[in-house]
């Protein structure tokens, strides 16, 4: 007899696969090992699954009870989260970029039990703090050479090797207990505590339950159904964030996709040549960056080559605008493209691998300029939006209509409010069935309820009856509205700048603007309360190098800001630019040049690359103070 939930949940996705899409012995898994790609079957991948559940079964772990994982993307990830989620316990992944103090306050706030560590730095980070984590009974190495780490007198936690785990055998009783424990897996069962950045305090932890990850999966699938069982997914985001998990693991585990992992973002680019994906998901800062080296590379040095890469571009951008308003381009445009295409396009293309059917963008808001820019090559770029809390895709562009500079089309199964802020009325709802290519709304806070929304914050009900409220509607605080149909996200409410003057200025749509410079790799709006906005720029490094002939020693001088005048003249140049695009009141009047970008490490940054405003401000205020009196004295 076949169990209401089968299939339902996180650990049952697999057993799908190997049962009605593809053979055990077929790939699942991509790697490299050494200077070789191995490739792991999903036959191998349930096996090792099963022998670490027979591992916490005999540990006494008990369903619901959280283990740990602060490893970087690799199988090792794969088995143990496969492990402990079809006996029932929760996978609580940790950012192995967070600091000593966060992971400590994570394991506490969670109680974690056991924690499987990636590489000897997390080890001796773990180490440090083990004695502060008095329900941390175990911690399991995944990496050679764990020996050779002298491991504290303070330290209670037992440790065992990753292999330990791997290479038990499981007996006909443990796999029937696995079994059993797999089928009293329900829906609504806590899956993932997931924590927040902690962009404005203490981190919480988010309950995401199975039901939430396998619906956002199926609908995702719906909203864009050119996915199938023969992709290759390459993951380089980390799975500790939602996005991944969600839009690459989950949705390999779903469809029966192969899902190879990147040894590095560093080595990003030469494992896209060799893995040559189908489908990736990213960050609009990786986007931003190939658009910024193929135009660069394009155009360098002017003549005969920069004009065709010119002309390609502009030929690709009147293509796509036809073709997107439902006209058809003709056979001399169309004669044009395939010459573009031939002499261009092709040569960006391969250096993706050359069979990219879309990339999927999320975490931040994708430039519009920088969407069109690889829709006008032929690359198609979806975008999607959504929080942690919301597991996490709310929205999703369709694969067959794009509109730039928004985040998609709402998915199936939820509802998605407009609410003004002051007066709480409900300015619009859209669902995926009241999809209307020309409808348009007013402005407000971004509110949602239905399938996505989490189970709530982990041991904080006050802090979830904050966000989610009485009609089970959930608070984002973001700013968006419709537009054609598509929720289009303008800013979050908590980064809102108001002036001295009463004027709003959202920051991130003015950011992008600017970000049109190809000078510039990153903007910081500041503003709130006072008379003008200014900014603290991070320049992009290559080019500033370039122009200035810079060393490697000019970025480790004292001092946080470059005070060169000819460049902040040269800056200054494309300030003043690009502000002609703006209103006014949303223009920068002054700025400072960073000498190095804001860092994880100094807790300016989320592992997600959110700047903390606040700590930003704090740390910088003399500075940005200074920026206010140099105008007023050039002023008087």
């Amino acid at each position: 007899m076949v169990s209401f939930n089968e299939f339902s949940t996180v650990p049952s996705l697999l057993r799908n696969v190997v049962e009605n899409i593809h053979k055990p012995e077929e790939t699942f898994l991509i790697h490299k090992k050494n200077t070789t790609w191995e490739e792991i079957s999903f036959k191998d991948t349930l096996l090792r699954a099963d022998a670490i559940s027979a591992f916490f079964l005999a540990k006494g772990i008990a369903k619901g009870d959280r283990l740990g994982l602060m490893i970087e993307n690799s199988p090792e990830y794969v088995y143990f989260d496969q492990g402990i989620q079809q006996i029932g316990a929760i996978n609580t992944s940790i950012y192995p970029t967070l600091s000593e103090h966060e992971v400590e306050y994570i394991i506490n706030d969670s109680g974690i039990k056991a924690i499987l560590i990636g590489n000897p730095f997390l080890f001796k980070k773990i180490l440090k703090i083990s004695a502060n984590c008095q329900e941390l009974k175990y911690i399991i190495p995944a990496f050679a050479g764990y020996e050779k780490v002298t491991i504290p007198e303070a330290n209670k936690a037992e440790i065992i090797p990753f292999t330990t785990l791997l290479e038990k055998s499981v007996s006909a009783e443990e796999q029937k207990l696995i079994n059993q424990r797999r089928r009293e897996v329900l829906p609504a069962d806590v899956s993932s505590l997931i924590y927040t950045s902690g962009t404005t305090g203490t981190p919480k932890g988010v309950m995401l339950t199975h039901n939430n990850f396998v619906e956002n999966v199926n609908v995702c699938l719906q909203q864009i159904p050119v996915i199938d069982e023969t992709e290759t997914f390459l993951s380089f985001l980390p799975l500790s964030h939602v996005f991944e998990r969600t839009a690459t693991y989950h949705v390999c585990c779903a469809q029966g996709c192969k899902m190879a992992f990147a040894q590095s973002l560093e080595l990003l680019a030469k494992n896209m040549g060799e893995v040559r994906p189908t489908v990736m998901s990213c960050v609009p800062r990786l986007l931003e960056r190939i658009h910024d080296k193929a135009i660069k590379s394009g155009t360098a040095g002017g003549g005969t080559k920069a004009k065709i890469f010119t002309w390609a571009l502009a030929t690709g951008n009147d293509y796509r605008v036809k073709k997107e308003a439902g006209k058809n381009p003709g056979l001399i445009l169309g004669a044009k493209k395939a010459i573009a295409e031939k002499l261009v396009f092709s040569k960006i293309k391969e250096k993706t691998g050359g069979r990219l059917k879309f990339m999927l963008s999320g975490g931040a808001a994708l430039p519009k300029n920088v969407g069109e820019f690889f829709g006008d090559l032929g690359i198609k770029i979806l975008e999607g939006f959504g929080l942690t809390e919301t597991s996490p895709v709310m929205s999703v562009t369709e694969y067959h209509r794009q509109v730039y500079g928004t985040v998609g089309r709402v998915i199936p199964g939820i509802e998605v409010g407009i609410q003004n802020y002051d007066t709480k009325e409900i300015l619009a709802i859209q669902t995926h069935e009241s999809f209307n290519e020309d409808f348009e709304s007013e402005e407000g806070e971004l509110i949602v309820r239905g399938h996505c929304v989490m189970k709530g914050y982990f041991n904080k009900p006050a802090e979830t009856a904050e966000v989610i409220d009485r009609d089970r509607w959930f608070h984002t605080g973001d700013i968006a509205r419709f537009y054609k149909g598509n929720l289009q996200i303008t800013d979050r409410l908590k980064n809102m700048i108001v002036n001295a003057y009463g004027k709003n200025v959202y920051p991130t749509p003015v950011e992008n603007i600017y970000l049109k410079s190809p000078k510039i790799e990153q903007l910081f709006l500041i503003g709130d309360k006072r008379e003008f906005i200014t900014a603290i720029i991070i320049p992009n490094k290559e080019t500033l190098q370039e122009t200035f002939n810079l060393s490697e020693s000019f970025f480790q001088e004292e001092g946080d800001f470059i005070e060169n005048a000819e460049i902040k003249e040269w800056f200054e140049k494309d300030i003043k630019k690009i502000s002609n695009e703006l209103a006014k009141f949303e223009r920068i009047k002054n700025f400072k040049i960073k000498r190095n970008p804001f860092s994880m490490d100094e807790g300016e940054i989320t592992p997600t690359m959110k700047v903390k405003r606040r700590v930003v401000e704090k740390k910088y205020i003399e500075a940005i103070n200074a920026m206010y009196e140099e105008s007023v004295e050039a002023e008087s």
